[in-house]
């Protein structure tokens, strides 16, 4: 009975979380569909709120367009938020002012409930800043296709706005930002061009068409490509990140090759739960052909390691059959998971104390243990002294 006031402290802390989390998800949410429902209702509806005298015509147009695309921002705040990632937090963070600031420059009493979720949710953000603590993870193509998307943006605004005189059409940056975007996306409706007696407008239209069409396509399968591959292999019935979160005490087998079928084949024999991690992607199809859990991606790596929760894993087994990539690969799930016992193959047998100093528990030469067992074996005597002692640590 002495541990049931701790215990239920515990719980009582959890459902503090869980509540307070899902309290911060759903007013993100109210403000972004608030946020999106207002900007749609004041389109061209005349301004009758307090400050309509002294918010200008343009100001308060253009505060209603940009409510919309703040509103589908918060949209991907809140599902952010829903994972509990850092990130997704300080978006909200900072677009639950701005829609606050957007609904009163749009001066319309329909702007008022925005005005107060938005104002409301920020404590609650604030209060539950600590529940957000999971890093957002991506990719180093990722971040190069967002980088290359902006830089192609600001690109095209600032030569365009630079050049304007050049150009039919352009007059102000907002001018110049429009006309990248319609080029950069294929748009283009022709109602910005450049003269024709500019040749230097000419080449920089050709030079932001080329770009745009470029950094809109690696971005594109880049940052939405693995969104719309993980959503089919859902459909699929094939594993997503949802099967992996129920792995625990699980063993993780970092590679594939000659020397881990047989473990692949004895851990399916076991009935033990175990997750491969491999780089061969003719091999991961195999294997997920097969029901076998697997993660597409280098071992060595820590993100393919995080996805099949090496924390949380039972016992790490490395065989990537090349003694180079079993010293990163065991480096790598180290760092990651220390207090997991961590068995790795070594192919060449002269990197056994290699492995070992890399981080590994116990490092097993095939090639050894094979030899031995097939003297013993032609000799007849009993292997299992010889097994004992290979095993001993």
């Amino acid at each position: 009975m002495a541990e049931d006031g701790p215990g239920r402290a515990r719980l009582s802390e959890d459902w503090h979380r869980v509540l307070t989390t899902r309290a911060a998800v759903v007013l993100a949410l109210m403000v972004a569909v608030l946020s999106v429902a207002t900007a749609l209702v004041n389109i061209g509806v005349d301004a009758t709120g307090p400050l309509e005298p002294y918010v200008p015509h343009a100001v308060q147009d253009t505060a209603s367009f940009t409510g919309a695309v703040t509103g589908f921002m918060m949209v991907a705040s809140a599902f952010s938020l829903r994972r509990r990632l850092r990130a997704g937090w300080w978006a909200t963070v900072l677009l639950c002012p701005a829609t606050a600031v957007q609904g009163l420059l749009q001066s319309s009493p329909y702007s008022f409930p925005l005005i107060v979720i938005s104002l409301l949710a920020i404590p609650v953000l604030l209060f539950t800043r600590s529940h957000f603590d999971r890093d957002l993870s991506l990719t180093t193509t990722q971040i190069a296709a967002g980088a290359a998307l902006i830089g192609v943006q600001a690109y095209g605004t600032i030569g365009g706005y630079t050049l304007r005189d050049d150009f039919e059409g352009i007059d102000t940056i907002l001018d110049a930002f429009y006309f990248t975007l319609i080029t950069s996306s294929t748009v283009g409706y022709g109602d910005i061009t450049p003269e024709t007696h500019s040749t230097e407008a000419m080449l920089f239209t050709m030079s932001v068409l080329v770009l745009g069409v470029a950094s809109f396509g690696f971005a594109i399968g880049s940052l939405v490509g693995p969104a719309l591959q993980s959503r089919i292999t859902n459909t699929l019935g094939r594993m997503t990140d949802s099967t992996l979160d129920l792995e625990t005490e699980h063993v993780l087998v970092l590679g594939y090759g000659r020397l881990t079928e047989p473990i692949v084949d004895e851990l399916e024999r076991s009935g033990r739960e175990f997750v491969v991690v491999t780089d061969d992607a003719d091999a991961a199809e195999t294997l997920d052909d097969r029901g076998i859990l697997v993660v597409t991606g280098d071992p060595s790596n820590e993100a393919p390691l995080e996805r099949a929760h090496v924390d949380s894993a039972g016992a790490i087994l490395v065989a990537t059959d090349d003694d180079a990539t079993d010293a990163l690969a065991i480096l790598t799930a180290h760092e990651l998971a220390p207090d997991t016992r961590l068995v790795a193959a070594a192919t060449d047998r002269e990197n056994t104390r290699k492995l070992e100093r890399a981080g590994a528990d116990v490092v097993i030469s095939p090639a050894v243990l094979g030899g031995s067992l097939l003297v013993r074996s032609a000799l007849g005597e009993d292997d299992s002294a010889l097994l004992e002692d290979l095993l001993r640590d």
